[in-house]
């Protein structure tokens, strides 16, 4: 099998077919743990509300997952701190909605505590909030050392016979030839019998090779990290729902404090952008001036004990599915592709916190011809691809 794409997916991937035995080649077009995909930044929230069933239950379903993968490694993986949902209800935002959230947990019996806005001030660090906004937390969230897990895949691939994985090494032709894929590279051609294509945000860059491609929005999202100015006070994992203020975007999520990612800082960031990229290569890696203006004028009207002076500050590129209803793709290629069956590929979203799980899922789609996971939501039945 050769996996195109060596971020946590890619890696996650080649973990799961070595545990098979199966020979696993991994071609990363920049270097291992680099900074310039949607992999980028060392932490990433763990959590359990969605506004959909399915959804809930994959994000309980990838525990085991992750408890499995931290038998390998003395690094704290997930740092549970919990997980705050507030905001105004009715907001509908790429998070989901609260109330749906609620509803979904309620049918999966999941629990969460429901929290009024005097509750959430009193016992979170917030303040000054509108009086309608409500809340809920949920005690599984946690903090996803980011860093540390691709780490852990990679260690565990590079102690394997059963994987090799090259770096700068970017997919430059895809031809066949007696149901073989053959893979080019600035290194070399290489020949495999399976291909899982994995790339993050340059997943067009890839499949265009095999004449497809599919509708995604890119965002060069910005963070940035605030200094504690009370040593005492710890956030949980949490995000607001608020509706937008004017053209700017008025949605925020945070982290807690972690001694492994900059230690004494809160990590902040907006969720939003002011101008999307239609393209991943259009990407600076700049953060937005304006975007963090906008983050520094929230933290200092509603967070607590830090100082509202921006650190740290970096950007995450990912790409976003136009597809209605469809946040992540996880399919085989299109049928009118050749061999298509043995092309898999995951694409769009936010996914972090299902890594492990998804490594397994596409090491079984591409070995058995399907997972034994239901991935029919993130499915697009081919009619969203498009034919070059």
């Amino acid at each position: 099998m050769i996996v195109i794409g060596g971020g946590p997916m890619g890696l996650a991937t080649a973990y799961y077919n070595s545990k098979r035995a199966a020979k696993t080649l991994v071609l990363e077009q920049f270097t291992y743990f680099n900074q310039q995909g949607s992999s980028a930044g060392m932490s990433r929230q763990f959590r359990i509300p969605y506004p959909d069933e399915y959804m809930v239950k994959m994000a309980e379903d990838a525990l085991p997952y992750w408890a499995e993968l931290q038998s390998h490694t003395e690094e704290q993986l997930l740092t549970t701190v919990g997980t705050l949902w507030f905001g105004d209800p009715a907001v509908q935002s790429t998070e989901g909605n609260i109330a749906a959230a609620e509803l979904a947990m309620q049918a999966l019996d999941v629990p969460y505590t429901e929290l009024t806005v005097a509750q959430i001030e009193a016992q979170y660090h917030f303040k000054d909030l509108p009086e309608n906004y409500r809340g809920l937390f949920q005690a599984d969230g946690a903090s996803i050392d980011l860093h540390a897990t691709q780490r852990t895949l990679y260690d565990c691939n590079l102690a394997s016979p059963y994987v090799t994985m090259l770096d700068q090494s970017p997919v430059i032709g895809i031809e066949q030839s007696d149901q073989l894929f053959m893979i080019t590279t600035p290194g070399g051609t290489f020949a495999g019998k399976k291909l899982v294509i994995v790339p993050g945000p340059y997943i067009n860059d890839v499949i265009n090779l095999l004449k497809f491609k599919i509708d995604a929005t890119y965002w060069n999202m910005a963070s940035t990290y605030f200094k504690k100015s009370d040593p005492n006070i710890q956030y949980p994992t949490w995000f607001v729902f608020q509706e937008p203020a004017g053209d700017s975007g008025n949605q925020f999520y945070g982290f807690p404090e972690v001694d492994w990612d900059h230690p004494g800082y809160i990590r902040v960031a907006p969720d939003f952008v002011m101008t999307p990229l239609s393209d991943p290569n259009q990407a600076s890696f700049i953060p937005n001036p304006q975007e963090i203006a906008y983050t520094v004028e929230w933290v200092q009207q509603h967070m607590t004990g830090l100082d509202p002076t921006p650190h740290y500050k970096s950007t995450c590129l990912v790409a976003l599915s136009n597809i209605p209803g469809k946040e992540m793709l996880i399919d085989f290629a299109p049928i009118y592709v050749p061999n298509h069956k043995n092309i898999v590929m995951y694409a769009t979203g936010w996914a972090a916190k299902f890594v492990p799980l998804l490594g397994q899922i596409l090491s079984e789609m591409a070995l058995d011809g399907k997972s034994s996971y239901d991935i029919s939501h993130f499915q697009t039945g081919h009619r969203y691809f498009k034919a070059m």
